[in-house]
């Protein structure tokens, strides 16, 4: 993407009423209007609201909030002239179901009141590959963004890890959930060689199918933050 484009995206993005940019120097100062208010503020319902991660171009939040209008999405990255894409769906269709929080996630806690969020999906996050607690410690389920998680979620809320990278499947799964004692509602590391019928197939992003096209697994997993 040229540099002229990006700002093009940038300057557009101000347009878009469902996008909330807010630094750090910012929140520290002001606090997040809608922390805690999402549901009476700003979607004006009582619908349950999800969280994507590294939301990339939202493609998985829009995708999700075509199928569930009864369900709030929001989706959370800190690149916003990827999110551009996402934020022009949502008004092109009309869906009143979608917002994004341009934002570093380590930030996350400050955006949400405690348990005002059900569930969260981190789609084919960076597996920061490398041994050592300096590495793990950047992976999006680690035990360092699980206690940011757990500040905004309820008793039941949920984590869904969709991957093509090996290392992030086996940490998550025996470094995080196992060692955790952590609830595991799903686990496979071939979901489209699994026959089980499950929505979670249904929505595919650019980069997913085209590692898909090179022979690479999509691994999947579920489990209980709490």
């Amino acid at each position: 993407m040229s540099k002229k484009n990006k700002l093009q995206k940038f300057e557009e993005n101000k347009t878009f009423a469902n996008l909330f940019e807010y630094s750090y120097e910012r929140i520290m100062a002001e606090g997040f209007p809608l922390q805690g208010k999402w549901n009476s503020d700003f979607f004006h319902n009582d619908h349950p609201i999800v969280l994507e991660l590294g939301c990339g171009k939202g493609e998985y939040t829009v995708g999700l909030a075509r199928v569930h209008r009864d369900v709030n999405y929001i989706g959370v990255d800190i690149k916003g002239a990827r999110m551009w894409r996402g934020l022009t769906q949502a008004r092109d269709e009309a869906l009143n179901n979608v917002a994004f929080i341009r934002a570093r996630i380590d930030q996350i806690e400050h955006f949400f009141g405690p348990g005002e969020v059900s569930e969260i999906w981190v789609t084919f996050p960076d597996p920061h590959p490398g041994e050592g607690e300096r590495n793990a410690r950047h992976r999006l389920t680690s035990q360092e963004f699980l206690s940011r998680y757990r500040k905004i979620t309820g008793p039941d809320g949920i984590l869904n890890l969709k991957t093509d990278s090996p290392i992030m499947y086996e940490f998550t799964l025996h470094e995080v959930i196992e060692k955790q004692g952590l609830q595991l509602l799903y686990a496979t590391d071939d979901l489209y060689a699994n026959t089980d019928n499950l929505e979670v197939k249904n929505i595919r992003t650019f980069y997913e199918q085209m590692w898909l096209d090179q022979g690479l697994t999509i691994k999947y997993l579920k489990f209980k933050i709490q």
